[in-house]
């Protein structure tokens, strides 16, 4: 630490530099003061808005706004703090006059600051929930920082709402579409596979299984009708060979028409029989044909099922949303008018300048005193070289000459060359009123007028005397 170890070495170099120690701390002083007016006064509103939870719960009435609320809630403020709205604000209430458009946006930006304070966590899993938000305006007046924090906090909850209904509303939309759409797709299937029955005669939903079915009838009755025609055939055959009675002929006429009979059934039953063979000629294609339309139609049936069930949950949230009984935002404190600026106050920064100062002065004494590291007391010659001192003459002040010493002897020199100015004259004169006659008239010699001064009514009345019967003397 050099010649400074000691309380007495501190002490000592306080009095050698006092006055540059005071000097040093009056000007921080004064600089600190001056600095401190010259700061602006800002005043802090701050508004704080809760986020509400919903009062129906998710199991029952479903959100369709997913998402965090951290998210949602940075979207909202970027939407705030973007140029066009800023400038509106700035605009509305005449704020940072004087300014270009730029160091508006900058000054607003830096004047404005929203914060969020996360929600308590549920277990070990952080889902980003946010239940309050803090929006703080800090500006020069009290009633614009008031304003401009209500303004920032209704247009915060109004694009909330906004947003959350524009959601409810896009994802309803889009459900109501989807419906529409799968309800027109599964008509237009169904007319399709309609046609596609009724070109291929399948008029009711199983109807190949149902032709094999009518083929094996056919069959069927295809052979009664041959053991019956048999049956009439043999019985004519035996009656034809018997009398020819009136009462067998009859017999023999109804036993040829139903004979007849059976023929026609026969030929109906053969021709129904080749149409349905020809019909399951291509049964193969018609099958995978039908099974496809199946499918696509169950498909469909199955995806319309899904989408209404969606479609009424974002029916249900749009409907949360526009009675407000979804998440919202309140205010739950709103900003109040700022009394007293915030700190740090001017009275503060004065008193922090001064002691600046009075640090930046020890600081300079200290190197001060390292520039001239003499040995001033006996104790630093001890610690220093290790030898005690025989004797300590205590340091003498300085003699103080007193104020203006210079001038005064000026002043008493020019008196001292003014006197000898004058004695001289003297000598000359009287000399030369010894040397003129008539001299003696005034009551002295000449040696005694040279040794006693004249009184300067004397000197001019001689001067008049001897002037006029000398004046040649006298120029000279």
């Amino acid at each position: 630490m050099g010649p400074i170890q000691t309380l007495d070495d501190i002490r000592d170099m306080m009095r050698r530099r006092a006055g540059v120690m005071l000097l040093i701390c009056v000007l921080g002083a004064v600089a600190s003061v001056l600095f401190a007016l010259s700061q602006p006064h800002h005043y802090l509103s701050s508004e704080v808005i809760q986020i509400e939870r919903p009062k129906i719960t998710d199991g029952l009435a479903p959100s369709t706004v997913e998402g965090s609320t951290a998210r949602r809630l940075q979207l909202i403020q970027q939407q705030l703090m973007a140029r066009d709205t800023i400038l509106e604000i700035i605009e509305k209430h005449g704020l940072f006059a004087n300014q270009s458009e730029l160091e508006k946006v900058a000054l607003f930006r830096q004047s404005v600051t929203i914060e969020g304070v996360a929600a308590a966590r549920e277990g070990m899993s952080d889902d980003g929930s946010i239940s309050a938000l803090t929006i703080t305006a800090l500006l020069g007046s009290p009633e614009k920082a008031q304003a401009v924090a209500r303004e920032l906090g209704a247009r915060t909850i109004d694009l909330s709402a906004e947003a959350r209904r524009a959601k409810t509303r896009a994802t309803l939309d889009f459900f109501n579409r989807e419906e529409t759409a799968l309800v027109e797709a599964i008509a237009a299937l169904e007319t399709e596979i309609a046609a596609f029955r009724s070109k291929n005669e399948l008029s009711i939903t199983g109807g190949i299984e149902f032709r094999q079915v009518e083929i094996g009838a056919v069959n069927q009755a295809i052979l009664d009708v041959e053991q019956g025609r048999i049956t009439i055939q043999r019985e004519l055959e035996r009656i034809s060979a018997g009398t020819q009675r009136p009462a067998t002929q009859r017999r023999m006429n109804e036993l040829q028409a139903q004979l007849q009979s059976f023929d026609e059934q026969r030929a109906f039953l053969v021709q129904r029989l080749a149409e349905l063979q020809r019909t399951l000629s291509g049964s193969p294609e018609i099958e995978r044909r039908v099974a496809i339309f199946e499918m696509r139609l169950e498909q469909y049936q199955e995806q319309l099922e899904a989408v209404s069930a969606r479609r009424a949950d974002a029916e249900i949230g749009h409907r949360l949303e526009s009675n407000r009984q979804a998440e919202r935002l309140e205010v739950l404190e709103p900003a109040s008018l700022p009394e007293y600026p915030v700190p740090p106050s001017r009275k503060k920064i004065a008193a922090l300048g001064t002691l600046a100062a009075i640090g930046a002065a020890f600081g300079f004494a200290f190197l001060l005193e390292l520039r001239n590291p003499v040995i001033r007391s006996g104790a630093q010659l001890t610690r220093e070289l290790g030898y005690a001192a025989a004797i300590c003459i205590p340091a003498q002040p300085p003699v103080r000459r007193p104020r203006f010493q210079g001038v005064r002897r000026r002043i008493q020199r020019a008196r001292m060359q003014i006197a000898a100015m004058r004695s001289r004259i003297r000598n000359v004169r009287d000399a030369a009123f010894a040397r003129a006659p008539g001299t003696r008239a005034l009551g002295t010699t000449a040696p005694a007028r040279a040794s006693q001064p004249m009184g300067f009514a004397k000197i001019a009345q001689a001067r008049q005397k001897w002037a006029g019967n000398r004046p040649e003397l006298w120029l000279e």
